[in-house]
């Protein structure tokens, strides 16, 4: 039955109000289960809309919140000649909107609309840039690369997309980034009239589609373009009077936070220097060019800058840690400005004199981006940038992979101008956004305080979909042995209960090599397989084979916790080895507790108990995926139970049966 007119504050809102009701047109959908909790989040969004303000929804697991902004912001985008902005973290989100959830409106509304999907410029190949390489191969590559270009060539004759999606085997990223789309060398200019331009096209059907589907990480890439258009007058992010939906959006500080820091590498200025000109291979851009001095300039450049990244490691004592937070300005004396800004000059003289508008293109793209790097490394070891916590890293894999890495503390501040403006509409959305009662942690986390908040559950029967079991007797975490010996007999006692079909999540990497070396052979033999996290195995082809595989127990880190999804029988058991707390080390956590500390809070109520608690809600919501789904949360950290904060993680527990094992 339709809501009488005066429950609704605009005529969109009672109109999708019918659309997800039992007798609306979405009940004409396959498979369309009337949800209250989906049309109330439908009518949410649609109200936001109209009233251009801003809103966040948690939406429970099963709720269908795709479909529930998609409706009314395609609708309201089609009345009012406005652009839906539609935003997830992961590729498969995007994929499950794009060919899913978007044709399923498609049918459903009377009106056409188009839609596109858009991926970050390097994924799609240039066709300009790949028939120069091939017209050069012998100065570009080594004849194991030059094979691959042929493969690529190959691969574009029959390409639909012009993306790294389409390949079967990925190409090397050494050839690829000379044949991918760049911004300075790929333009509207140089490829906007050529139909073979798979970026260029795809840019085109993004500023005429009405719905465009993106990440995260290339909106704040797009939004940084957007605020540097001093011509920019029309509201709206990305384009003139856009509006934005992030989903996933539990994610969005962090993807924020490292897009608007500092990110360089020993091994990205190596690749850099490489492109154009390798001593070892005697291969590069210059090779083109034939300037000799320049040769020589690069390859002084290169063994100053191996000089500069051997000082700087000498002076950074990381012991066992992988990060190493650097708090005092000009740790080393920065020997590459001069020579980076030398050769930035040099690179842009030669395109200046250059009359080929392809190597013209490349030799100042090139040029660039040395300037960037100089910027960057004299920002790092000045440490100029106010409200950013600074850190070195490295990688297991060995020399020449030291990171140096700034964030701001804080995003809140700059996402509430950037994104929670006056007048215009931003609607994040996420199954785990709460971390107590209310959103309240989050707004303030995003800047988003002002923002209307809403929360729905999941529509799922958590009593007779799911238990959770908790044996009172396991040791505490800091125990080490014992409790790793009894993470040990848990993990065998419930595994056999489900017959594996089990996802075994660790806080610690080395804990769960610990537990693979011990429990290989007990799943080998019980007839289990085994997939861990960390081997050669990609993270992609071990959830592939978890789905596909008959009695597979999988261990796995972080990753594993969020942003996967396995429905039916395959995962039927859910291990939670201990409570899910940030290990403080990290020298953005670590800034982030000072920073609580020095204004007189909580660092652990205040942050580190809320982020532990989104962790567990979304550890725990790899289980339950649909309607037909049943198995069992195990939760191996008695802290839950001994300590007073393990009420707060309780109390986040779907509505369920508890057992607590006390022998």
């Amino acid at each position: 039955m339709i809501a009488p007119l005066d429950r609704f504050s605009s005529s969109l809102e009672k109109e999708i109000h019918h659309i997800f009701s039992e007798q609306g047109v979405m009940a004409s959908a396959k498979n369309f289960e009337f949800r209250p909790q989906q049309q109330e989040m439908a009518a949410a969004v649609a109200r936001a809309l109209e009233n251009r303000t801003h809103l966040l929804v948690e939406a429970g697991t099963g709720v269908g919140k795709s479909l529930a902004y998609l409706m009314p912001s395609i609708l309201f985008a089609g009345q009012h000649s406005r652009k839906a902005v539609i935003s997830t973290h992961t590729i498969n989100l995007q994929e499950q909107l794009f060919y899913k959830d978007i044709p399923i409106v498609q049918k459903l509304v009377d009106e056409e609309f188009t839609a596109t999907l858009l991926k970050g410029r390097q994924n799609y190949l240039c066709p300009r840039r790949l028939e120069r390489a091939m017209s050069q191969p012998g100065e570009l590559f080594v004849s194991a690369e030059a094979a691959e270009l042929k493969r690529i060539w190959e691969w574009s004759l029959q390409t639909k997309d012009g993306t790294l999606s389409d390949f079967d085997t990925p190409p090397d990223y050494k050839v690829w980034s000379h044949v991918c789309s760049e911004p300075h060398q790929c333009t509207p200019r140089t490829c906007g009239n050529d139909p073979r331009c798979f970026y260029q096209q795809a840019r085109k059907r993004a500023e005429e589609a009405r719905v465009l589907v993106i990440n995260h990480s290339l909106f704040f890439n797009f939004l940084a373009g957007a605020e540097d258009d001093a011509d920019k007058e029309e509201r709206g992010f990305l384009f003139a009077n856009d509006f934005v939906v992030f989903d996933e959006a539990h994610t969005l500080e962090n993807v924020a936070a490292r897009h608007l820091g500092l990110d360089l590498s020993h091994g990205g200025i190596r690749r850099l220097l490489h492109r154009l000109y390798n001593p070892k291979s005697q291969k590069g851009l210059l090779q083109i060019l034939r300037q000799g001095a320049l040769v020589q300039q690069v390859t002084q450049v290169e063994e100053e800058c191996e000089a500069f990244f051997a000082g700087l490691e000498q002076r950074l004592t990381f012991g066992r840690a992988k990060e190493l937070r650097v708090t005092r300005p000009d740790l080393v004396e920065n020997s590459l400005n001069t020579p980076l800004a030398q050769l930035y000059r040099a690179l842009a003289d030669i395109a200046r004199e250059t009359k080929d508008d392809y190597i013209k293109a490349e030799v100042q793209d090139s040029a660039r981006r040395v300037e960037s790097l100089r910027v960057g490394l004299g920002q790092f070891l000045s440490q100029t940038r106010e409200d950013h916590v600074y850190w070195a890293e490295r990688s297991e894999r060995g020399a020449g992979t030291l990171q140096l890495c700034a964030a701001p503390v804080e995003v809140a501040a700059q996402l509430r101008t950037l994104l929670f403006r006056p007048d215009e509409t931003v609607i994040m959305t996420s199954a785990t956004l709460a971390a107590g009662r209310g959103l309240g942690y989050f707004q303030n986390r995003i800047g988003g305080e002002a923002a209307d908040s809403l929360q729905v559950d999941s529509p799922f029967d958590y009593p007779n979909q799911m238990k959770v079991y908790i044996p009172k007797t396991m040791p505490e975490p800091a125990s080490k042995q014992p409790y790793e010996d009894a993470l040990a007999h848990w993990i065998k006692h419930f595994t056999r209960l489900t017959k594996g079909r089990a996802f075994v999540l660790f806080t610690s990497y080395q804990s769960l090599k610990n537990l693979s070396a011990t429990l290989e052979m007990f799943f080998t033999t019980s007839g289990m397989t085994f997939l861990a996290q960390g081997g050669s195995m990609p993270r992609h082809r071990m959830l592939e084979k978890f789905k596909t595989g008959k009695n597979c127990v999988l261990f796995g880190t972080d990753s594993f916790w969020q942003g996967v999804d396995v429905p039916g029988e395959a995962l039927s058991n859910v291990i939670l080895t201990r409570l899910p707390f940030a290990v403080p080390d990290h020298p953005l956590i670590e800034a982030k507790l000072e920073r609580i500390t020095a204004r007189g809070g909580d660092a652990f109520r205040e942050y580190s108990l809320p982020e532990a608690i989104l962790k567990f809600r979304q550890g725990i919501g790899r289980l339950i995926r649909t309607k037909q789904d049943k198995g069992i949360i195990v939760i191996l950290d008695n802290r839950i139970l001994t300590k007073t904060y393990g009420k707060a993680f309780m109390a986040m527990l779907p509505d369920c049966p508890v057992e607590i094992i006390e022998t």
